[in-house]
């Protein structure tokens, strides 16, 4: 598995559309991206969960797990309302699952067992 922070440029662009670009949803077979505010003890955990796993298994590029904490965002209030009315979830932290770059489903806060299993086949 790869972690990869989604930049402040990476958000804007974000907000000029309804989906993720092609280039985050198919830069490897199994793809998740995190939106999340950085205070969120849920995201605390996850982020804890998702560094043991990329320590503890060899770098793996067919898992890439994108993450953005968007409370530090300069137009942290633009982001959160294309969040909120893109993917009709109001929680954190969100995390869209793909495959092939095809959208497999969605969550919240989720143990690390489930995480896994909604990436690798």
């Amino acid at each position: 598995m790869k972690r990869i922070g989604l930049t402040e440029a990476d958000a804007q662009e974000l907000l000029t559309g309804s989906e993720f670009p092609d280039r985050i949803l198919r830069s490897a077979p199994a793809v998740a991206v995190v939106l999340t505010q950085s205070w969120c003890p849920q995201w605390a955990a996850m982020d804890a969960y998702l560094d043991l796993w990329a320590r503890t298994e060899p770098e793996d590029n067919t898992i890439h797990v994108y993450h953005l904490e968007y409370d530090r965002l300069p137009f942290f209030s633009q982001f959160l309302s294309w969040k909120e009315n893109t993917f009709s979830n109001y929680d954190i932290p969100y995390v869209r699952f793909y495959r092939d770059g095809k959208f497999v489903g969605d969550s919240n806060y989720i143990d690390l067992l489930r995480f896994q299993s909604l990436l690798k086949p």
